[in-house]
């Protein structure tokens, strides 16, 4: 039984294990080519190495929240931290690509049940006037791993050999789960009637919709099988999830998602916001990635390399962000984060051309380190900051599920628009885009540099939009309540640690 609560040692344990989960949603991008060659597979059926992954991590994130709140987040944190070494080990041993997706399935799942016990804890143990500069480093732990995937994904391909992006997580593993067991403190578990039909309805609408999505243009957004169409997939999973919604409002039972904690108005907000920022973080990359390879020659790990100032500036300067919101109203930094994130986006859109310097384009780069920096944190800690306990472990999933959902959608979204705009930018042959084929997938000839670097930058515009509409709806958030601890007081230090059955 844990006598005392460490806030900090409680929080780095867990920041291990979150940063290794995150890392691994872009980790497989860039050794995608080696998985093909080591498991002589196809390239459709590599992309579902991380499709799948994405569908197990997004899909329970509402149910596992709420498992947190009812069998302590460090019990569900430590089985789902187990759960994604044992597969991350099941990864790199495959020796073909079925067995691939499905530990990748058991990799998702993991990291589902992970996710939402990261934010309840920091809710939980730390004081409001602390909770900021946790968040700052919840924020940065974000920021930083998706942009470190690519990177420590072409360093391990090109040295190791592809199996090793699924291997490093093992020690990694094995560490994050000793210092949890060690560090984080076992919870006062609330008591819960679990909402059946609530999950049932949740995980079959979130299916549908992120698979859809997802999916789409694998599928070129047409039938997918016999009358089954990608929209009618999509259709059929809003549909679920109103009649969810609805069900959460008329259950007589205590219901998997309290629809209360709308009530408060930051938290609406920041899931509104953080939807945006989902959606641009993760659509950014595609367009860039492919201009600094197709157009420039850039290989995988030299590609990845241009993200380095957003990385090293937002890790740097996201604990200075998360003291100065304990000290200041964070809902100025999440807009200044916000905007930046526009202007650095917009930036880049501006500079994409087939002759252009290395340099340049490094300072795009380096403003959306300090967007990076002053988004995370602040939206979270503007976000929860109003949660109680019982509650913190639904708001998280809720949160940590719009945050996916809008990557998701950044995804779909991002692959459209590029298709579009090579259609309208590179010449035509025969009625098809010449070069667009080619341009996704081998060399491009040279004379069709302009137009793609053109369409590239063209479809940077729409990540920049989201963010500058996420920027605008944090200048409604409210401003934040008096510092109140959970327990009526003015926030004192952290309290020695309730018991637990847990």
């Amino acid at each position: 039984m844990d006598r005392t609560i460490r806030p900090w040692p409680a929080l780095w344990a867990l920041v291990i294990g979150f940063f290794m989960i995150l890392v691994d949603t872009t980790i497989v991008s860039v050794a995608n080519p080696a998985i093909i060659d080591g498991l002589d597979t196809s390239i459709d059926e590599v992309l579902w190495v991380t499709s799948a992954y994405l569908l197990a991590y997004a899909v329970p994130l509402l149910i596992t929240g709420r498992l947190g709140d009812r069998f302590g987040p460090k019990r569900l944190y430590l089985t789902g931290l187990a759960l994604f070494t044992l597969a991350s080990a099941a990864c790199g041993l495959s020796t073909d690509i079925t067995m691939l997706i499905v530990a990748r399935v058991a990799q998702g799942f993991g990291a589902s049940m992970m996710t939402p016990q990261t934010m309840a804890v920091i809710t939980r143990i730390f004081a409001p006037d602390k909770r900021g500069a946790a968040m700052g480093l919840w924020g940065a732990t974000a920021g930083v791993a998706s942009l470190v995937g690519p990177i420590l994904g072409g360093v391990l391909v090109d040295a190791l050999g592809w199996e090793w992006i699924f291997f490093i997580n093992v020690p990694v593993g094995v560490i994050a789960f000793v210092a949890a067991v060690r560090y984080v403190p076992r919870l006062t578990t609330h008591t819960h009637r679990f909402d059946i039909v609530g999950v049932i309805l949740s995980a079959v609408g979130m299916f549908l919709l992120v698979f859809g999505i997802q999916e789409g243009q694998s599928y070129d957004w047409g039938v997918i099988w016999g009358p089954i169409s990608v929209w009618s997939l999509i259709i059929t999973g809003v549909v679920v999830l109103v009649a969810f919604v609805i069900w959460q409002r008329v259950t007589k039972t205590e219901p998997l998602v309290p629809l209360r904690v709308f009530r408060d108005r930051n938290f609406s907000l920041g899931n509104a916001v953080i939807a945006t920022v989902g959606f641009a973080v993760t659509s950014m990359a595609i367009p860039l990635i492919f201009y600094l390879q197709i157009v420039l020659g850039f290989t995988p790990t030299e590609s990845a390399l241009m993200m380095v100032p957003m990385a090293v500036i937002s890790g740097v300067l996201a604990p200075f962000v998360g003291r100065l919101i304990d000290r200041i109203n964070p809902r100025l930094v999440a807009t200044a984060g916000m905007t930046c994130c526009a202007l650095g986006l917009s930036w880049y859109a501006a500079v994409l051309t087939p002759d252009q310097s290395v340099v340049t384009l490094l300072l795009p780069s380096a403003v959306l380190g300090l967007a990076n920096a002053a988004m995370w944190g602040p939206l979270a800690t503007m976000t929860t900051r109003n949660l109680s306990p019982a509650l913190a472990g639904a708001g998280s999933g809720v949160y940590n599920t719009t945050r996916q959902v809008g990557a998701v959608l950044g995804s779909a979204s991002i692959a459209m628009l590029m298709q579009t705009r090579l259609a309208a930018e590179l010449p035509t042959a025969d009625g098809a885009p010449a070069g667009t084929e080619v341009g996704l997938a081998g060399s491009l000839p040279e004379f069709l540099h302009d137009g793609f670097s053109a369409a590239m930058g063209q479809s940077l515009l729409l990540p920049a939009a989201l963010s500058l509409v996420g920027a605008i709806v944090t200048l409604f958030f409210a401003k934040p309540k008096p510092l109140i601890a959970e327990w009526g007081e003015p926030a004192p230090a952290p309290a020695p640690a309730p018991e637990s059955t847990n």
